[in-house]
């Protein structure tokens, strides 16, 4: 059975085949495009007006004017319920709203008037706008039959709207029917509205209500009207199969509602017909005790809940508890995960209006599904539990235990694999996480390692204009967050020296790429540093860096780090991938490296025997297939060379973004999502990168130690003075000294060391250094605009005539 069956076809299985098959039969043509997630949309109803110009003979909803306080809630009003909801963590505001209220009752005509609109959908836009603009809410619009200027209209200011064609039955519109006077019921009118929506690239949601009176047939005959609709425009995002529900006091209160096996029944038959990649929903708060069968049926959504407002359209109806029915969906082996109110694959300029579009990016994560809770990177909000409870073990995905079995053999996984681990929930995601700590334990035992170290950015003004980066600022930039600086050679080394007497055996360095700066001006700090202290490390220079110091010097890259080393370079910090495929590059940082020419720096490396670090900083416009891009690309260079010392995920922080702003990037991953990464890093490299590096910055403690159970093993450094992070937006702070350090690996029952930068040991009397440290002196750095670059080349052959740590303590006095 296909969604190619022709009318004829599915009348004879819909009337013939039993319903345990074509339950079975849907449920496997919707488990093959929707795995096993079912959505729901968390959302507020806001009831513009329950006034309306059509009569139903089975609706609560609409009442007449003397039902009412007023015609329509006012702005006020919508934006109280719209707050509430986004203080719930809602993300759809759901406008409902009569027909065309002012072609039947002068009252809201006059109401209308009294406002400065010429109509309901006049005002409805301007409602939507606010809550879009106030609350960040994106609105999904119910109007009724619209006119093609109306529709577009509404476009503008919603991510979707929603028409229910109901059924395409003429006989339930004559005398007697429950359509009956009701104008904006007729089937060609809703087809017509269905039809300008597909003309407009807007994404629909429509359906069935079902038991009000058709026949099997004639449901057959609207789901094909659908099916029609949406294989000539493209945008039909979901259908809802809704039950009749008898209502008190209206026409239709001893009407006999269907029955759970007809409902079952008119989901399959709906998913049979309009095939695997069509989200079907069915209304849970109107079947609540057979939520297993619909699931059985084949749908993948929930539709809207809301934790604020009831279902105005169905008040008798509560919505469930979300832990109740995210317990009954993992019961059924399934994962309850929300969604925006337009579906991933809606997700773009084609179907977003260009004021709603950037909305829609902040509010999704990596899959262009709803964000789980309210954690992003490097703010100071705590992470969720990071395992579901034990009722949601049960959700397990062939394919992910197969993915995670092959990579714990040692095999190499393909770029598919690796994306869909990282879409792992629930028992899944337990499964991933626990997998990745076994092979931590396995690869590197049992210790939580971190390095005492300095940062020093020496400055922050770049001629790069990466659309991340809210740490770089243009050469005189005074109007920018912060001023533009540079640390001159003196305050360079005075830190280093610092740094070594607080315990530290590192020094990492890293900058924008000055426009002044030329490769002697990076072989200057080397040199200054490892004449004043010969035992500090010197962690140094992006393959960005590298990159602009050997062409500046019209050198190979071989050459000029070669020259490096011999001035006293430990290790290149591997920085500057963010994502390491160039259709990502060129819109996150497109006069930046390419990424072969990262890869080309970091192989040259070693080659030479410099070793280097590893990341990836994700989060922003990146998906998981590129994830897997990226880490297959960072193992091939590993088995090649063996020159990773570690892997170090760097979660985007976008609170200060340029891109992010600008409304062109996500806020940052998701908690799973980041605690995702670090786990399937383990499981792709397996024993070829033994360290992988949780980043206290970005996770924050909490989050670090989730991390350092999901198969990282390392805490990264103390930093003492960290600006690139706290420059975006981040809250974590600059330092965490060694004691803190040591707090976290005991908190998850592991022991700690401190290391080297190439995780060797440290040595004593840097340890014993490094605990009950004073305060740090007050860094000093100059204005951009004041400093004369040549002094750093200047200052750097003084040290080294100097050739010493005294005499260059003394200079620097």
């Amino acid at each position: 059975m296909t969604n190619d069956l022709s009318i004829e076809q599915a009348t004879e299985i819909g009337l013939h085949v039993p319903l345990e098959e074509l339950m079975a039969k849907a449920a496997d043509m919707c488990r093959s495009a929707h795995g096993n997630i079912v959505t729901y949309s968390p959302k507020v109803f806001i009831p513009l007006t329950q006034l309306c110009r059509d009569v139903c003979h089975y609706c609560t909803f609409a009442k007449a004017p003397r039902g009412l306080s007023k015609p329509y809630l006012s702005i006020e009003e919508v934006i109280d319920i719209a707050r509430a909801g986004a203080r719930a963590g809602c993300t759809e505001a759901l406008f409902t709203l009569g027909d065309k209220p002012e072609l039947r009752y002068s009252v809201a005509a006059e109401a209308l008037r009294s406002m400065g609109f010429g109509s309901t959908v006049e005002y409805l836009a301007e409602a939507a706008r606010t809550v879009l603009s106030e609350t960040g809410l994106l609105p999904h619009i119910n109007a009724g039959v619209l006119t093609h200027d109306e529709i577009a209209r509404l476009r503008g200011v919603s991510v979707s709207q929603g028409l229910m064609l109901e059924s395409t039955s003429l006989r339930l519109c004559e005398k007697g029917g429950p359509h009956y006077g009701s104008p904006d019921k007729l089937p060609y009118a809703r087809i017509g509205t269905l039809r300008a929506a597909g003309e407009l690239d807007v994404p629909m949601t429509t359906g069935l209500l079902f038991g009000i009176g058709e026949t099997r047939v004639e449901r057959l005959e609207t789901i094909f009207a659908i099916r029609d609709l949406h294989r000539r425009y493209g945008h039909i995002q979901e259908v809802i199969i809704q039950n009749f529900r008898a209502k008190a006091g209206t026409r239709m209160a001893s009407a006999p509602e269907p029955d759970l096996n007809d409902t079952a029944w008119t989901i399959a038959m709906a998913r049979l017909v309009l095939g695997p990649e069509m989200n079907i929903q069915a209304p849970p708060n109107l079947s609540s005790e057979g939520l297993a069968h619909l699931l059985e049926a084949g749908i993948n959504d929930w539709g809207g809940i809301s934790p604020v407002t009831i279902d105005h359209v169905n008040p008798e109806a509560p919505w469930p508890s979300l832990n109740s029915l995210r317990t009954k969906t993992a019961l059924a082996g399934k994962s309850l995960v929300p969604r925006l109110p337009i579906y991933p694959s809606y997700n773009g300029p084609r179907w977003l209006s260009p004021l709603v579009q950037p909305m829609v990016k902040r509010a999704g994560d990596a899959g262009g599904l709803g964000r789980e809770d309210s954690w992003t990177s490097g703010v100071t909000v705590a992470p969720p539990p990071p395992l579901p409870h034990p009722a949601l073990n049960k959700v397990r995905s062939t394919s992910i235990e197969r993915s995670v079995l092959r990579s714990l053999d040692g095999q190499r996984l393909d770029r598919s694999e690796i994306a869909s681990l990282f879409s792992a929930r629930d028992g899944d995601f337990r499964h991933v996480i626990e997998a990745a700590d076994q092979m931590r334990k396995a690869v590197s035992g049992d210790v939580v390692t971190y390095v005492v170290n300095r940062n020093i950015n020496y400055t922050n003004v770049c001629t790069y204009r990466c659309q991340f980066c809210a740490f770089s600022k243009g050469k005189m930039s005074e109007n920018l967050r912060g001023r533009p600086y540079v640390v001159d050679l003196e305050e360079i080394v005075r830190r280093s020296t610092e740094a070594w007497s607080r315990g530290a055996t590192e020094v990492c360095l890293q900058g924008g790429i000055h426009p002044d700066f030329t490769g002697e001006t990076y072989l200057s700090i080397v040199e200054a540093i490892r004449t004043a202290l010969p035992a500090m490390h010197i962690h140094a220079f992006s393959p960005l860096e590298i990159w602009s110091g050997a062409a500046s010097s019209n050198e190979r890259v071989a050459n000029y780090l070669k020259r490096l080393v011999d001035a006293g370079l430990g290790t290149l910090p591997g920085t500057a991938a963010e994502i390491l495929d160039d259709s990502v590059r060129a819109t996150l940082c497109p006069d930046k490296l390419t990424t072969a020419q990262w890869c080309e720096v970091v192989e040259t490396a070693h080659r030479l025997g410099l070793r280097t670090t590893a990341t990836i900083m994700f989060g922003h416009v990146d998906t998981p297939l590129d994830w897997g891009t990226h880490l297959l690309a960072i193992r091939d260079i590993q088995e090649r060379t063996g020159g990773f010392t570690e892997f170090v995920p760097l979660p985007f922080v976008a609170h200060e973004a340029p891109i992010y702003l600008k409304g062109n990037a996500r806020k940052g991953p998701t908690f799973r999502e980041a605690v995702l990464m670090h786990a399937v890093a383990r499981l792709t490299f397996g024993n070829l990168i033994s360290n992988v590096q949780t980043s206290w910055v970005k996770m924050g403690s909490e989050g670090a130690a989730v991390c350092l159970k999901a198969g990282a093993n390392d805490i990264g450094g103390t930093l003492m003075n960290e600006s690139i992070t706290r420059s975006a937006g981040a809250q974590h702070g600059e330092e965490m000294p060694p004691e803190q350090m040591d707090r976290l690996a005991i908190s998850i029952g592991r022991t700690v060391r401190q290391r080297t930068t190439l995780y060797g040991e440290a040595p004593a009397g840097q340890i014993s250094r490094s605990y009950g440290s004073q305060p740090l002196a007050r860094p000093l750095s100059i204005d951009a605009k004041d400093y004369d670059t040549s002094t750093i080349a200047r200052a750097g052959r003084a040290l080294r005539h100097v050739g010493h740590p005294a005499a260059a303590e003394r200079l620097l006095l």
